[in-house]
């Protein structure tokens, strides 16, 4: 029973199981050093750099635990932890996995708790998080994961090209789909695009939750071929019918950067990749369907330490891996320097933080509240259709309605085939 549960798991990665052979890395052994955390972490692109300088920053300070770093490419690491949880070797003292995972590995049993680590460590606690981060945690009573951080989507804009199209549109730092459309129509004839089609997942699911949707009602069964669905696709969709947004085929980041694009939904973590453009750029709300401030939805996502049962764990080791995430609570800068927004409030206080772009999500609690994390159970499966249809449909190549009614039924024909495992 358990071994099918597990293989339930891995099929939220959207991973094959048989592909598992093929993974890099084998992660090592929980024991292979009993004065080392084995970290297991997704990080594997520009930030991995930052993440390395922070634990390089940490064993420092010489603890009694230092930190190893193990960095996997993520759809590896999401397809090894079944294996490795359920083989009972090879288990990384700790792990850090994407919020959206987390209800699933509970479900299945792999997860240690922190409730009982908690009580010695007294400044963890939610008043010191973002809780949009902090709550998500907390499932049935007890607590399955700590935030490192809360990374989110956002728009990117040219500074030059709004003065130019839309001089008002930002004023109050909300932009409407209808102060889009409208510098849109004027940038058209200077064959500037007013909006980027980009990342479908929280392009949609910000616009759906604006429209009063939700991906379940139950916790289960999946609410997805909904007015709330087609209403929010049909605005993206409209847009691009509209001849205001980028079109099929063209590099949203290359037109940025040559200042032919006003308008570029796209999450905190990709700076990096413009902070070096030829002109002022600014970073705002997802666009909006309303500019009224209490009903603002900006996607979010968070990244979470998590512990899986592994009976090789000291509670020596437990209590190094809490000093190191009690340290990160007030040493994050490393992390937010790779564009990305740390859990801990505590980053606040930082004057080099409050001037980086990101910090803007999350230097009020208005603006936090505006932090959405959408942790339904089967997620993953609302993504992997979304990945593979939103283009298409936003791009005229398949009907709105085709698009919702295809999502409900590919969802619940997996949830069922996953379900069957219990």
């Amino acid at each position: 029973m358990k071994m099918k549960k597990l293989i339930g798991a891995a099929l939220i990665t959207g991973a094959c199981f048989m592909a598992l052979a093929a993974c890099g890395g084998s992660g090592g052994s929980s024991s292979s050093n009993e004065k080392e955390i084995t970290f297991w972490n997704p990080f594997t692109g520009a930030d991995s750099s930052n993440l390395k300088a922070l634990i390089d920053e940490y064993n420092k300070t010489n603890p009694d635990f230092k930190i190893k770093n193990v960095s996997l490419k993520e759809t590896d690491m999401y397809a090894k932890i079944p294996t490795v949880v359920n083989s009972g070797k090879n288990i990384p003292d700790l792990n850090i996995v994407h919020a959206e995972r987390i209800k699933n590995y509970k479900d299945n049993d792999m997860l240690e708790t922190y409730d009982d680590l908690l009580s010695n460590y007294s400044d963890i606690k939610a008043d010191n998080y973002v809780a949009e981060a902090w709550n998500l945690g907390e499932l049935d009573g007890a607590r399955y994961s700590l935030p490192f951080d809360i990374h989110n989507w956002g728009t990117y804009y040219n500074k030059e090209l709004l003065e130019k199209y839309a001089p008002e549109a930002l004023e109050d730092n909300i932009l409407t789909f209808d102060e889009i459309k409208a510098a849109g129509e004027k940038a058209k004839a200077d064959d500037v695009r007013g909006i980027a089609i980009t990342w479908a997942k929280p392009n949609f699911l910000a616009t759906f939750k604006q429209e009063g949707g939700e991906l379940t009602a139950d916790g289960t069964a999946p609410t997805l071929d909904t007015s709330a669905s087609k209403d929010a696709m049909s605005v993206w969709a409209d847009l691009y019918q509209e001849g205001v947004t980028t079109k099929d085929g063209e590099d949203p980041t290359q037109l940025f950067l040559a200042g032919k694009l006003l308008f570029f939904p796209e999450g905190i973590w990709l700076q990096n990749n413009i902070k070096d453009a030829g002109f002022e750029w600014g970073l705002t709300n997802s666009p909006q369907l309303s500019d009224d401030a209490t009903k603002i939805v900006n996607w979010a996502s968070s990244h979470q330490f998590v512990m899986f049962k592994n009976a090789d764990r000291s509670e020596e080791k437990t209590q190094g891996i809490m000093d190191f995430i009690e340290w990160l609570r007030t040493n994050s800068l490393e992390w937010a320097k790779a564009g990305q927004n740390p859990a801990t409030l505590d980053i606040l206080t930082n004057e080099e933080y409050k001037e980086m772009p990101q910090s803007f999500f999350i230097n009020t609690p208005e603006q936090q509240e505006t932090l959405s994390i959408f942790d339904y159970k089967y997620n993953g499966y609302v993504s992997e259709y979304l990945d593979a249809h939103g283009f298409d449909t936003i791009f005229g190549k398949q009907s709105v309605d085709d698009f919702t009614s295809g999502m409900q039924k590919e969802v619940t024909d997996k949830i069922a085939k996953d379900r069957s495992n219990d």
